[in-house]
């Protein structure tokens, strides 16, 4: 089974989590059979190690973990990196696969310039 594991940053406030969850949820309908595992850096659980462990357990055996980040700043390079490392040597013979922060994908990057130049014409 394969496992999709959207990693954020995270927040005091829970309400920060909804679009979060909004995301996930569209995943988890257009993909039944896909594991989705919300994960945080920090102020917000599940970390990225429990996570992997919850997804592990249901019995994949690939996870693709996306940083829901606009871009590639410090955490991504110094935080991440090491955590992903501790789940491969956690989870032997589990392929875990990191990829580029969403916010470099050239679709999103697309629909974010759309929705602003949207908000900026409401009203005209």
């Amino acid at each position: 089974m394969k496992a999709l594991i959207l990693f954020a940053h995270g927040a005091r406030d829970a309400r920060w989590a909804g679009p979060f969850e909004a995301i996930a949820a569209r995943i988890r309908r257009a993909e039944p059979g896909r594991r989705v595992e919300l994960a945080f850096l920090e102020l917000m659980t599940p970390d990225l190690a429990e996570a992997a462990r919850r997804a592990a357990t249901a019995g994949a055996t690939r996870i693709d973990v996306v940083p829901l980040f606009l871009g590639t700043g410090g955490h991504l390079r110094k935080d991440l990196p090491p955590l992903v490392d501790g789940i491969r040597a956690a989870h032997p013979g589990l392929d875990v696969r990191l990829h580029e922060a969403i916010g470099e994908n050239e679709a999103v990057i697309a629909a974010i310039a759309a929705a602003a130049l949207a908000a900026a014409r409401f009203g005209e």
